[in-house]
């Protein structure tokens, strides 16, 4: 009697596929949860902060501001260089063009309105008054008076 073998079934791509699979995949989900992990803020103390696996070696002046804090001491410096009604339209552009600052905007345009009252005087100040920010620069002009 004679026996004949038969044929292995041939394995095609789909289980190539999945034991490629089987062994990315545990390697991307560790690393992933490793990075998530190290960018938890665990102390508590600053809300914003974020830590990351190198932060011992990067300094503290080298840690990125808030935009809203950037584009806030910009706008002082068009202000003190030039006039208030330039701040006040490179405001009004920056929100615009970026409208995650129409929150910040309104304590902006107050300071911008203090700091004209320094710089112009209250009466002056309040001529380059225009309706940003729900007229917050003139709020912040009446509130340094």
């Amino acid at each position: 009697m004679t026996h004949f073998a038969k044929p292995l079934p041939r394995r095609g791509p789909a289980r190539r596929i999945g034991r490629s699979l089987a062994l990315v995949l545990p390697v991307v989900l560790v690393l992933s949860g490793t990075l998530a992990v190290t960018r938890v803020n665990w102390s508590g103390a600053h809300r914003d902060s974020v830590l990351t696996a190198s932060s011992a070696s990067v300094s503290s002046r080298a840690a990125a501001r808030p935009v809203q804090d950037v584009l806030r001491d910009r706008l002082l410096l068009d202000l003190r260089e030039q006039d208030p009604g330039t701040a006040l339209t490179h405001l009004q552009q920056a929100v615009d063009e970026h409208p995650s600052l129409a929150r910040h905007c309104v304590s902006i345009a107050r300071a911008l309105g203090r700091a004209a009252v320094q710089a112009y005087g209250p009466t002056r100040a309040q001529a380059f008054a225009r309706p940003v920010c729900d007229t917050s620069f003139a709020a912040g002009v009446a509130a340094q008076q």
